[in-house]
């Protein structure tokens, strides 16, 4: 894929698919090959394997890299593939490498979780991934409100393969700003808060955004980004209204439940086990009514 093709595939639904677990806890290989198939199958063109919906820091690192590959062997020809990397500087090149090597065509930086965050330090540290990997599309994940977009925009002058940003910090403003100091066109702009926020950064310049919510119904998703794209915003607020409680549901309690939530819901349809690693936890039984019914009216 060419640049020009990845920052295509980033105007879009970006999926963050969730990692199923077997009853002994090892990775369900089966399910997920099942939920990704489904979304595929639903018209999702963009997949990023070991997002945080994925649990991506309860993974170990053999288990990110099989996920990785899973992901691209079931996306073939038919789904651009954007592999999240993180944690210190040599862990994240050797899964930008890995990632590289099974035919990954872009990677998504997960921001640093590092206690002390520099701005330089922000830069020095993608700088490092995106070099190593000049050949890879390269998307850093942003949800620090204190760095600017001056420092991205030295970031994208510094590594033309980094060719879009997932952006995630709460607040349609900031956004709009952030983009405007970073460059507007030169990036591909991702609403990185999902479907709640997508509607707002639209209008700020984003063109795609990321959902967990896709993964219980894709058709959702995508009716909300065909009405943003034809500038329907009354449309697109129809869907919001349609998935308010589940998203609600995931954002309660600092997103406690961000993930325990979709996986509550793919197990009431019978698609995978509900199983989670701590930190997070299983939703708790007078809780699980209430998602499965929403899940099921989704597909009336």
């Amino acid at each position: 894929m060419t640049f020009e093709t990845l920052r295509t595939a980033l105007a879009d639904v970006v999926a963050i698919p969730v990692t199923p677990f077997t009853a002994a806890g090892d990775l369900d290989t089966d399910a997920h090959r099942t939920l990704l198939r489904r979304l595929i199958d639903g018209g999702v063109r963009t997949l990023t394997p070991n997002g945080n919906t994925g649990e991506f820091y309860a993974l170990t690192p053999e288990e990110r890299f099989r996920v990785t590959e899973l992901t691209i062997e079931e996306a073939g020809e038919n789904a651009a593939v954007l592999v999240g990397v993180g944690h210190d500087v040599p862990t994240a090149v050797a899964a930008a490498r890995h990632a590289r090597a099974s035919g990954a065509p872009m990677l998504m930086v997960h921001q640093p979780v590092h206690p002390y965050v520099s701005e330089d330090g922000w830069v020095d540290y993608h700088r490092a991934i995106a070099e190593a990997v000049p050949e890879l599309g390269i998307v850093p994940y942003i949800r620090n409100p204190q760095l600017s977009g001056v420092r991205l925009a030295e970031l994208g002058d510094a590594c033309p393969n980094v060719v879009g940003v997932k952006y995630a910090v709460p607040d349609a403003a900031r956004f709009a700003g952030f983009a405007r100091d970073a460059g507007l066109e030169r990036f591909v702009w991702v609403a990185g808060l999902a479907e709640p926020y997508a509607p707002s950064y639209f209008a700020g310049g984003a063109t795609g955004f990321t959902s967990g919510l896709v993964n219980v119904c894709p058709a959702l998703s995508l009716e909300m980004l065909s009405a943003l794209r034809a500038g329907d915003y009354q449309g697109a607020m129809k869907v919001w209204e349609r998935i308010r409680r589940f998203e609600e549901l995931r954002a309660a309690n600092g997103s406690a439940d961000n993930v325990t939530v979709v996986k509550e819901a793919l197990a009431s349809l019978g698609l995978c086990r509900r199983d989670i690693r701590p930190p997070s936890r299983e939703l708790p039984v007078s809780a699980r009514a209430e998602v499965a019914a929403i899940a099921a009216g989704w597909r009336t």
